[in-house]
C-alpha cells in the first residue's frame, strides 16, 4: 500500500515557461526588426534569367506547387496521427516479450512437425492407392 501512494521515479515533474513578458517581447521584436534591416541592405541584385530557363523554372514551378500543397498539407498530418497512435499503445514489458516470442517458436515447431507427419502420411496413402 506504502509503494502505491509514492510517485513512480520515472515520471519527474516538467516546469513550464511563464507567459512572454512585454519587455521580452519587444525585445524581440526590435531584434527581428533590426535581423531585417541587416538582410535588406546585404542583399545582391538579383541577375536577369535567360528566357528558356525562365520557361522552365515556370513549369518547374507549375508541377510544384500542387506537391508542396500535399508535403505542407497531408504529410504531416499522418506523421502526426502515426505518432499520437504510438502514444497511444500500450507496449509489452521484457518479460511478456519473451514469453509471447517463445509461445510463437512452439507453436511453429509443433504445427510444423504436424503438418510434415501429415503431408508425410497422405504421401504414403496416395502412394499405396495409386501404385496398386
Amino acid at each position: 500500500m506504502a509503494d502505491e501512494a509514492t510517485p513512480n521515479k520515472r515520471h519527474k515533474r516538467r516546469l513550464r515557461a511563464g507567459p512572454e513578458t512585454m519587455r521580452a517581447r519587444l525585445e524581440s521584436t526590435a531584434q527581428k526588426e533590426s535581423a531585417k534591416t541587416a538582410e535588406v541592405t546585404t542583399d545582391k541584385p538579383k541577375r536577369k534569367v535567360f528566357a528558356p530557363f525562365r520557361v522552365v523554372r515556370t513549369l518547374l514551378i507549375a508541377i510544384w506547387r500542387p506537391i508542396r500543397w500535399l508535403g505542407r498539407h497531408l504529410i504531416p498530418r499522418y506523421f502526426k496521427s502515426a505518432f499520437h497512435e504510438l502514444r497511444l499503445t500500450t507496449w509489452p514489458t521484457r518479460k511478456q516479450s519473451r514469453q509471447l516470442t517463445l509461445a510463437v517458436v512452439i507453436f511453429s515447431v509443433v504445427f510444423g512437425i504436424f503438418v510434415s507427419l501429415l503431408d508425410y502420411g497422405l504421401d504414403k496413402l496416395f502412394k499405396e492407392i495409386l501404385v496398386k
